[in-house]
């Protein structure tokens, strides 16, 4: 809930889903610095109830159109 909002504030496209292993996966899509904003808001403040251990970004790629319309939460 609040990684979505935060995802809406900022202005980006993406998803994200809680997984039954206690971790969090998605992708976010929009202009770099509101993506590296995001990603700094993932690493280092998540949700209130949040435990940040680490951080893992991958497939990081330039993209000439965004392919995902909104941002939301995934079950």
């Amino acid at each position: 809930m609040y990684t979505e909002a935060e995802g809406k504030n900022l202005g980006v496209t993406g998803w994200v889903k809680n997984t039954r292993q206690g971790t969090v996966i998605g992708q976010v899509q929009g202009p770099p610095e509101k993506v590296k904003e995001m990603m700094y808001w993932l690493s280092k403040v998540g949700s209130p109830s949040s435990r940040i251990d680490r951080t893992q970004f991958s497939n990081e790629r330039r993209i000439s159109k965004l392919e995902i319309r909104g941002f939301g939460t995934r079950y």
